[in-house]
């Protein structure tokens, strides 16, 4: 028997980078998957496929997490054509760093809505279905920066350490309905979103803070997904796990 046979999974951002590592990962492990999207039409029509490949059911939602309504709409669909909601990845999350005297309100507005209110946004709306079967999986894509902080990353660090917070204090509130909450701290990971991070000397400063030396994986994180998505952490809740390399220690 596969680790998630028969669950249901929304995954917010699931058409690229990490959250396509986990759409594949999860359907793989016997999850059916429901994913958002807002870019391209094409790509997540060729993830749907790939996601039928594993023997499941596989849809694509074009919905913008950081608008409530859009994400109303999205659960009340998923459970139409589901039934239910076991497992939610909220992955949804973008960057527009600089430094903070020369940040914009719009910047940093969009960061926390798309990064930070979208989790508010899911997870409300998931709950009821998994308060209803009294089981349920959340987990949320904080980072070390929200850990840490960074220079130039003010907004992406204040929406993901917000997502901790936040993660900690779902744990409390739906713990006693064997609902879990967990939250995901990626350090660097090589996707589209930090190419740039491979490049000149900047590449090997960051290399040199990292114990393992190297870069992370989609793969990786995609793995660390699964374990907190299945009953093998029956017993975890309201933790953060670093998967950093040894960065954040």
């Amino acid at each position: 028997m596969k680790l998630l046979e028969n669950k249901v999974a929304i995954i917010t951002g699931g058409s690229r980078g990490i959250g396509e590592a986990i759409v594949l990962k999860l359907a793989e492990n016997g999850a059916h998957v429901a994913f958002t999207y807002l870019s391209s039409d094409e790509k997540a029509k060729v993830l749907e496929e790939k996601i039928k490949s594993f023997g499941v059911k596989g849809k694509a939602y074009k919905s913008n997490a950081g608008i409530y309504a859009d994400c109303e709409s999205l659960v009340n669909d998923v459970i139409k054509e589901f039934g239910t909601v076991d497992i939610c990845v909220n992955n949804a999350g973008i960057s527009k760093d600089n430094l903070l005297l020369r940040m914009m309100p719009e910047q940093w507005d969009e960061v926390i809505i798309t990064n930070l209110k979208s989790v508010f946004n899911i997870t409300k709306q998931v709950i009821r279905p998994m308060m209803k079967s009294k089981k349920g999986s959340i987990i949320n894509m904080s980072s070390i920066v929200g850990m840490r902080g960074n220079a130039g990353q003010s907004s992406y660090a204040a929406s993901k350490a917000g997502i901790i917070g936040f993660t900690k204090s779902i744990a409390s509130e739906l713990g006693s309905r064997n609902i879990r909450c967990n939250a995901i701290a990626p350090g660097f990971v090589e996707t589209d979103m930090t190419h740039y991070l491979k490049e000149g000397e900047a590449a090997k400063s960051f290399l040199d803070k990292i114990p393992l030396g190297r870069f992370g994986s989609a793969e990786e994180i995609a793995n660390v997904t699964l374990f907190l998505a299945s009953d093998m952490s029956s017993y975890i809740t309201g933790q953060v796990i670093s998967t950093c390399g040894g960065l954040n220690m």
